[in-house]
């Protein structure tokens, strides 16, 4: 993180994603549907980025969940140009998980391929119509939670997004898990709690995953969610690479 100062923060996301382990990343992803990215912020990038909630100008639109049924709590989606540290996540992380998206939708059958670069991507999501960011802040307080769902937006969906925990379990807030569902064919849904700390970034699977099953590769659905905040308030970072219509 020393290096990251050095160069600055822009700079240092890109050199930091591109040396992580993406074959490992890659396995993890295949074998649960989720990787962790331990340290992907700094405790100080956290409190700035959190603090930016408060920063209307930065923003497009804010959520409160509960007049939509979504749940209990609040989201802001930034507005373009993005933050740098949030443009150079994006950026840096879309590369190496257009590989891993490719292959994925190779093995389900499935027709969309992924650009290399993200801005290739972009243009192809504005071209239909799917113009607005979707990098959001969501800030949680006691008894707010986050219903299972699937942010897919439009037409064009890049099947792994990323969300960051800015707080710190345990002395910033109680509860507040990040929870997976995995819905697999014929078969009762599977729950995963995915456990996060200060910092920590998790890459997951916005709707589909391939399965090797016993009669070859069969997709499950996937949903999000976070459970019910005990005591405390906790902020997230989420990072979706398809704009919105």
């Amino acid at each position: 993180m020393a290096a990251r100062k050095a160069v600055g923060a822009a700079a240092g996301i890109a050199v930091h994603v591109a040396g992580l382990d993406w074959q490992a990343i890659g396995d993890e992803l295949n074998a649960h549907g989720y990787a962790i990215l331990p340290g992907m912020l700094t405790a100080e990038e956290c409190t700035a980025m959190a603090a930016q909630y408060g920063q209307s100008q930065l923003f497009r639109s804010r959520v409160v969940m509960s007049q939509h049924g979504f749940g209990s709590g609040e989201y802001q989606y930034f507005r373009y140009p993005l933050p740098s540290t949030i443009a150079a996540l994006r950026n840096a992380l879309y590369g190496p998980l257009a590989v891993i998206a490719n292959r994925w939708h190779e093995l389900m059958d499935l027709p969309d391929r992924f650009p290399a670069e993200h801005a290739d991507f972009l243009a192809r999501c504005h071209a239909a119509g799917q113009q607005r960011p979707t990098p959001l802040l969501l800030q949680y307080s006691a008894g707010d939670y986050n219903c299972l769902h699937q942010d897919l937006y439009g037409d064009h969906v890049f099947p792994l997004q990323a969300a960051v925990l800015l707080s710190q379990p345990g002395r910033d807030f109680e509860g507040g898990e990040f929870v997976l569902t995995e819905q697999r064919p014929r078969m009762q849904s599977r729950v995963e709690v995915v456990p996060l700390k200060r910092g920590d970034m998790v890459i997951f699977a916005v709707n589909h995953r391939p399965v090797q099953g016993t009669r070859g590769i069969y997709r499950v659905n996937l949903r999000h969610g976070v459970s019910r905040l005990r005591a405390g308030s906790r902020h997230t970072l989420g990072i979706i690479f398809h704009d919105a219509n």
